[in-house]
């Protein structure tokens, strides 16, 4: 199975991240990719709050999904937006949202993103995703022609728990769609998705945003695909564009077979402090 991943330098402007996007899908469909992938907040990347806020809205209402929907219709593939910020209907905050668009253009799957990014980097860097951001609440799969995938955005990845549960969920893909910092991605990016893809037993595929942003910030790039016995099949390195691979989707079956994680897992009970 062909999958297409499109690393992005994603502007302060929608619409044209969002053009950008239905060429790549065009160019996916092209290569007969059966799904395409883009990074965290594909849509939007600005973090001049008071200057995005213009262009924030529910789904109905979200020109920029709509085109994709579009997109993915026209050109019959699935269709995987990376994450977008929409506006949630009951509060005054935003979802950080993964949306999986089928090829009749229906949408398939919604993932909001669970874990916050509220850190203070030794570089002077500082992230107070929850002062704009409301989390999600619970883990998602959807059934896809590349098996059931399990949805998680970025800072996720370093919460095993939830990787857990989609690994007893028997999933068999997991997507991480990513805007990374530099220095965390330097140190972190690789060993952690190699790590879940292992720990599971499943593929890892993860869209990420690259380069110099309009609003100032740099990304760290290096989409990944790594299968389930941990093997990096594609590094983008740290420039934008379309990448394809192709899975051998047998390549689960014979890892679960030759390392049984999923019939050797145990209930793991709460620990005891011991004296």
């Amino acid at each position: 199975m062909r999958v297409a991943l499109h690393q992005m330098t994603s502007t302060i402007d929608p619409m044209r991240n969002a053009a950008d996007m239905a060429d790549a899908i065009a160019s996916a469909a092209a290569t007969g990719a059966v799904m395409y992938f883009a990074p965290e907040m594909a849509i939007l990347v600005d973090r001049d709050r008071a200057r995005a806020r213009k262009y924030m809205a529910n789904e109905s209402h979200n020109m920029a999904l709509h085109s994709l929907i579009a997109a993915a219709a026209r050109h019959r593939i699935w269709v995987h937006i990376g994450s977008m910020p929409i506006l949630d209907d009951g509060t005054d905050k935003l979802a950080n949202r993964s949306i999986i668009i089928s090829p009749d253009g229906t949408i398939a799957g919604r993932y909001d993103k669970m874990h916050l990014f509220d850190v203070d980097l030794a570089s002077g860097e500082s992230w107070r995703e929850s002062s704009a951001y409301i989390g999600g609440e619970k883990p998602v799969m959807v059934q896809t022609p590349l098996g059931l995938m399990g949805l998680a955005i970025c800072y996720d990845m370093r919460f095993p728990d939830l990787f857990s549960a989609y690994a007893k969920s028997g999933v068999d893909i997991m997507t991480l769609p990513s805007a990374f910092t530099v220095p965390t991605g330097e140190a972190h990016w690789h060993t952690l998705l190699r790590a879940r893809a292992i720990e599971s037993a499943a593929f890892i595929i993860a869209a990420a945003q690259c380069g110099v942003h309009e609003d100032g910030r740099q990304t760290y790039g290096h989409s990944l695909v790594v299968d389930p016995w941990g093997t990096i099949l594609l590094d983008m390195g740290g420039s934008p564009g379309l990448a394809c691979v192709d899975l051998d989707l047998d390549t689960i079956k014979r890892v679960r077979k030759q390392i049984p994680v999923h019939a050797n897992r145990r209930v793991i009970p709460s620990p005891f402090i011991a004296g």
